[in-house]
């Protein structure tokens, strides 16, 4: 699946859409700013949390970090456990919140 970027997902979220976000930033990171609707899941904790996650396997997952590099490997590791609709948010964070 293609990724995201964050004007898109912006207006989704606009338009009260709530897709399924998962900010992959440490806790320290999600707590200094966030998107509302991401449960945050530091990269380093993702395998421990992937059967909490098995209901979205083959529904839109998005995820974020800061500016893109650790949600690109979240996205490599999602789609090598199965999941079928991993999405990256271009430009993270940092992006995001510029906008």
């Amino acid at each position: 699946m293609a990724d995201i970027t964050t004007t898109e997902l912006r207006q989704r979220l606009q338009a009260g859409e709530t897709p399924h976000l998962i900010d992959v930033r440490e806790p320290w990171e999600h707590e200094e700013g966030r998107i509302d609707t991401a449960q945050n899941i530091p990269l380093s904790s993702l395998p421990d949390k992937l059967d909490d996650l098995d209901a979205w396997k083959d529904q839109e997952v998005i995820v974020h970090c800061k500016s893109g590099g650790r949600s690109s490997q979240a996205k490599a590791y999602l789609t090598q456990q199965g999941f079928t609709n991993v999405r990256n948010l271009l430009g993270g964070f940092t992006e995001y919140s510029a906008g």
